[in-house]
């Protein structure tokens, strides 16, 4: 079945596409499996270059002995999830497949978890000692991970009510403010080459390269600005007409 757990048999395919050098996408077709099963099951067990089909089948199997012989904790959102008739395997799929999305993405995957975990939230905001009894790790790796998210803007931090906690909280502009972030990113990398090319002298190999490299970046950064602007005209008209 697409939605079902892969076998053995097909992580040993799976592992002799990638010794073949096939796409995921073709592994996939192969398979008769989503694409995404193909790129989670990779990510999750070495990458293309170190994935070993017995390896990832032993590694799942013990994930999922743990998960029966350990009940997940009581605040976490597979335990809350009867409460709002949910499957919790859906929701632990989704958790790892949203992880490995943002793994894929470039985030560290302690970070992608917390992001992870703010996202399937239903309150959308955690505070670290609710973040580490959820996730089951250190304070140490949350503060690591909601100091690299703060700094990309994809969450933001707010003073818990009465109370002498922060909240670390997740919402509709977080994607907003973390590709703004990146766009200012872009722009800054654009005033450096294009600087860079008059030190150098833009008739010089090196100063044309830098010339290119910053008008990329500053056509790129413009770009993503009047999209964002776009975005949330047509989010804000799409609002107004739902209301």
């Amino acid at each position: 079945m697409p939605g079902g757990r892969l076998t053995h048999h097909e992580r040993q395919a799976i592992a002799g596409g990638l010794g073949e050098g096939l796409s995921y996408t073709d592994i996939a077709g192969r398979l008769g499996r989503p694409i995404s099963t193909v790129t989670r099951e990779v990510a999750r067990n070495g990458g293309p270059a170190a994935y070993r089909a017995d390896a990832a089948h032993r590694a799942t199997t013990g994930r999922a002995r743990r998960s029966k012989q350990s009940p997940a904790p009581a605040t976490s959102p597979t335990a809350t999830s009867a409460m709002h008739g949910r499957d919790p395997e859906a929701v632990l799929e989704l958790e790892e497949q949203f992880t490995a999305m943002m793994v894929g993405t470039g985030l560290p995957r302690m970070t992608a978890r917390v992001l992870t975990c703010l996202y399937v939230t239903d309150e959308g905001s955690l505070t670290a000692a609710e973040l580490a009894q959820r996730l089951q790790v250190s304070p140490a790796s949350v503060s690591k991970a909601v100091g690299e998210l703060e700094q990309q803007e994809l969450i933001r931090r707010e003073r818990d009510t009465g109370r002498r906690r922060d909240r670390y909280v997740i919402d509709a502009d977080a994607w907003f403010r973390g590709w703004m972030a990146s766009a200012r990113q872009n722009a800054m990398l654009a005033d450096f080459t294009l600087r860079s090319a008059q030190v150098l002298g833009a008739t010089t190999p090196a100063g044309a390269r830098m010339q290119d490299i910053g008008h990329f970046f500053e056509h790129v950064g413009r770009t993503m600005i009047e999209a964002a602007e776009q975005w949330r005209q047509a989010d804000a008209a799409r609002r107004g007409t739902s209301g």
